[in-house]
């Protein structure tokens, strides 16, 4: 009790001190209130662990350098009071909140800033816990888990359960559910958000709330609307899916000229979308592709089948013969030997080698993405194609749709990429540390490349995928100094929807109402999350949260 006094005092000072207009950016006030609240892993500049508790989850390095904005300090909550804590610290020390999961952020929004703010970054890799309910094919994950975590913890539990989501281990579950979360089980059972059934949120003023208290809009908005705009997260409800004793996967790489890889390419637009909803397979197109060897520009298949192998191959037999049947060498295996398999883990790694956070090759890289609506023709197909074969660092992943995709109203999630798509465009381009000199020169080499993409692509607005987050599309600017039309109502919302409808298409406005009922001060927000509303009479809503015996025991994550 003396400890909870304490840190209520520490609390109202703070505050106070804001209202006063004393300066709060150093970093002191906030450990002070942490220490109050009894948090202990916090690392400040200037001590000997900062450097490390900063970089390390850092997986694209473009933003690991020496002149990236750093924050006051870096905490790791070890349980929901302590996020909840870190929270209602970083709010009353004026601190801008970085929420950070698993360190994937293709812009780096989740540990750096863009503009002048002081901020913290909030570290959720402590709260990486699973717990698997085979009874009920649900599970409760906590927002610091990896994708690899999940997966280990499910296979564990059940062979027999799986959970639809991305293919890279050590992408964050936090942030990729916040944006939807497509992966290899996506034209099965929809993305990793259309497989939320509850979750537990931290808002703004340091209340928890599950999916009643948040309301219908607000567990709708974090399910795909962006991660670090609606508050912290501490853990989701999932819906397992089952799979199969046996799976079939293959990886398989067709080099050639362009317009061999070209006529490649336009086949699999005219078959991977329509296959069976079991069937996914997605094309990789380059002239550096790992799997190609130094061979130049090529086209590399990822396989996989909710099934066994003979029958994956008469599918392809009959519906995609121009893949070359005779070296395909289709494996069998189980769902979480697949997701080993598809991971990018070394050769030889194990199912328990999931479970390591830690991405050991990283790079430096930018992407942008697109969505297909209808094939390109095939002489567009290979004048790409022979754009590509004169930059071998970069690459472009072709994800399949269709199937249960197809079938998802766009309006269901804020994700709204669904009938009609044939599949997403990832482009990417990726440069080692002794080429960083050279990163204006291919960024711009991508930029151009997406620019002769733009004519066959989604139109009106272009489209584009949340979790590959490019900051091209436009930023939101909290600085004082912007100078933002008054005459305009919500000025910050309409300059926001520039980018907001090429990511939500018509789920934009609704997104807005929920920013402005869940967090109408904006503590929660980086250079593109949905701004609230401002209009005089707009009020909150009283989300009526948990019951403090709820979050004391835990009862609410093994229901």
């Amino acid at each position: 009790m003396a400890a909870l006094v304490l840190f209520s005092l520490v609390l109202l000072r703070l505050f106070a001190a804001v209202q006063a207009g004393a300066a709060q950016d150093d970093g002191a006030s906030f450990t002070a209130c942490l220490a109050a609240a009894g948090v202990r892993n916090v690392t400040t500049r200037g001590s000997p662990g900062y450097g490390a508790a900063l970089r390390v989850p850092i997986m694209n390095l473009r933003f690991a350098g020496a002149g990236a904005p750093q924050p006051a300090a870096v905490v790791v909550p070890a349980s929901l009071e302590e996020l909840r804590a870190a929270v209602r610290c970083a709010r009353a020390a004026a601190l801008v909140v970085r929420l950070r999961s698993g360190g994937h952020s293709y812009e780096g929004l989740s540990y750096t800033t863009e503009d002048r703010s002081a901020f913290a970054v909030v570290d959720l890799a402590a709260l990486d816990r699973v717990r698997v309910r085979v009874g009920g094919a649900t599970a409760w994950v906590e927002a610091g888990a990896t994708l690899g975590q999940v997966y280990h913890a499910v296979a564990a539990a059940s062979p027999a359960l799986a959970f639809s989501a991305g293919s890279c281990p050590t992408v964050g579950s936090g942030g990729h559910i916040a944006g939807g979360g497509f992966g290899l089980l996506s034209r099965r059972h929809g993305l990793a958000g259309d497989n939320v059934v509850d979750a537990v949120l931290v808002d703004a003023e340091g209340r928890v709330l599950d999916r009643s208290g948040m309301g219908e809009d607000v567990f709708w908005a974090i399910r795909g609307g962006g991660g670090g705009a609606w508050g912290a997260v501490y853990a989701w409800r999932v819906q397992l899916r089952p799979v199969p004793e046996h799976v079939t996967a293959f990886v398989v790489n067709r080099p050639g000229t362009a317009a061999s890889v070209a006529r490649l390419v336009s086949t699999w637009q005219h078959v991977a979308p329509w296959l069976p909803d079991e069937f996914y397979i997605s094309a990789f197109v380059g002239a550096g592709l790992p799997e190609s060897n130094g061979t130049g520009i090529s086209v590399t298949f990822k396989g996989f089948y909710l099934g066994p192998a003979d029958e994956a191959l008469q599918i392809l037999t009959a519906r995609f013969p121009e893949i070359g049947l005779s070296d395909l060498n289709p494996r069998e295996m189980s769902w979480i030997e697949s997701v080993v398999f598809f991971s990018g883990l070394p050769e030889g790694s194990s199912v328990s080698d999931l479970t390591d956070r830690v991405l050991h090759k990283k790079n430096y890289f930018k992407a942008k993405s697109d969505y297909a609506r209808r094939p390109m023709a095939l002489d567009q197909l290979i004048r790409a194609v022979d754009l590509l074969s004169e930059q071998p660092r970069a690459y472009v992943i072709l994800d399949p749709y269709g199937g249960a995709m197809d079938r998802i109203d766009p309006a269901d999630l804020p994700f709204p990429h669904r009938k009609g798509n044939i599949h997403g465009i990832q482009y990417l381009i990726e440069w080692a540390a002794d080429e960083d000199g050279h990163r204006d020169e291919f960024m711009d080499w991508l930029r151009r490349f997406y620019d002769f993409m733009g004519a066959y692509v989604a139109k009106n607005p272009r489209a584009a995928y949340i979790n590959y987050m490019d900051l091209d599309l436009g930023t939101n600017n909290w600085s004082d100094d912007r100078q933002l039309d008054n005459k305009i109502p919500n000025p910050e919302v309409e300059a926001a929807r520039a980018w907001g409808e090429r990511y939500f298409l018509g789920n934009y406005d609704r997104l807005v109402r929920a920013k402005t009922t869940i967090d109408p001060d904006n503590v929660f927000r980086n250079a593109q999350s949905i701004p609230p509303l401002r209009v005089p009479g707009v009020t909150r809503s009283s989300p009526r949260g948990i019951s403090p015996e709820v979050i004391s025991n835990g009862s609410t994550y093994d229901s």
